[in-house]
């Protein structure tokens, strides 16, 4: 499960659900140890570090590396505006002086000025949906109304109790990116030269491990990451890491 029970009396329910699907899930994740309920969620004040407002942004354009620096080497890879993905997720962070675990599946489809994220927990319920637009991004939550914000980065942070970079991802997700120099990166998935190692212009360090082929689609130029880690040390929730593999790519 994705999120942690701000409620006594729903814990206790979350981690009965948890049990039974802790014997289903053991991808090679980390096993899940505490959750909060997203329908028991409070709304809780956050102290994030961040270097500017996390909005829906990608590449204007399609990026090769040959306008990308030194991050890896001469490929017709290009950024896919409009893709989904699924895939799994698990945690680490620290609440309290504690060392929390959990985790969860998610759905990601997006389009050009639009991203919708469902976060499911491991027994496959819904336990937010994320609607992110230029504009504003939109969490919901079962059995609470709306909540939206600008950033959708500090909205997520607020409701879940942790970081989700989902700005980031939006581009993450296809091995692009700002590292912390401002410098755009395109991550290759071959050749002696290929960059597996980036922080990124908002102090997330990220290594991709493993590729695959979008869906239907071969080739290099088509290929997006298969599992990607990211970690961070947060005012919030201590040493983040976020490990996310994505089971499938389909390119529109």
């Amino acid at each position: 499960m994705l999120v942690k029970n701000a409620t006594q009396n729903n814990a206790s329910g979350w981690r009965a659900a948890i049990a039974e699907a802790g014997q289903i899930l053991r991808s090679g994740l980390a096993p899940l140890t505490n959750l909060r309920s997203m329908t028991g969620i409070s709304l809780i004040a956050v102290a994030l570090a961040t270097t500017g407002c996390a909005t829906l942004t990608s590449p204007s354009a399609p990026l090769t590396t040959a306008a990308n620096g030194d991050h890896g080497s001469q490929t017709a890879r290009q950024y896919h505006p409009a893709i989904d993905f699924n895939g799994r997720l698990s945690l680490r962070y620290q609440q309290d002086g504690k060392e929390q675990a959990l985790h969860g599946s998610f759905t990601w489809s997006q389009a050009s000025q639009r991203t919708l994220v469902t976060l499911l927990s491991p027994l496959g319920q819904t336990l937010a949906t994320i609607d992110i637009t230029p504009q504003q991004s939109t969490l919901h939550q079962a059995g609470q109304p709306p909540r939206s914000a600008a950033d959708v980065d500090l909205l997520t942070a607020q409701a879940l109790g942790w970081p989700l970079p989902i700005a980031g991802l939006r581009d993450w997700l296809q091995g692009f990116g700002s590292d912390i120099n401002g410098k755009r990166f395109n991550i290759q998935p071959s050749g002696e030269k290929e960059p597996t190692n980036i922080t990124t212009a908002d102090h997330w360090a990220i290594q991709y491990t493993g590729w695959q082929p979008a869906e239907g689609l071969t080739g290099d130029a088509n290929s997006t990451p298969k599992r990607i880690d990211l970690t961070r040390s947060t005012e919030q929730a201590g040493e983040v890491a976020i490990r996310i593999v994505v089971d499938s790519a389909q390119i529109h």
